[in-house]
């Protein structure tokens, strides 16, 4: 469990393109409970989605992968950069604005 510990990171993401409407939040809860990464999703005033997903760099692609083979959902864009650690989150849910 240390060595999992050791490779746990956590990232916000911005999401752009047919990512609102589209179940999006849902796909992105969803895969996030079944691969075990805690964190939020929202949707964002600006028609994009905010994400803060933690995990390790490769619970957080799948996790992204299964989003994307949702239906209608168009990923166009995706920024991403490493943040701090939250201690002792459990879960990952849908926040509003």
């Amino acid at each position: 469990m240390s060595d999992y510990k050791s490779k746990v990171i956590r990232k916000y993401l911005k999401i752009y393109g047919c990512v609102q409407g589209v179940g999006f939040r849902y796909r992105a809860e969803h895969a996030a409970n079944i691969i075990g990464t805690t964190g939020w999703v929202r949707n964002d005033p600006d028609g994009a989605v905010s994400m803060e997903i933690q995990g390790t760099e490769e619970q957080i692609d799948q996790v992204i992968m299964m989003i994307e083979k949702g239906t209608y959902i168009e990923i166009q864009k995706m920024s991403a950069k490493t943040i701090p650690l939250v201690e002792d989150e459990y879960g990952f849910r849908t926040r509003r604005y």
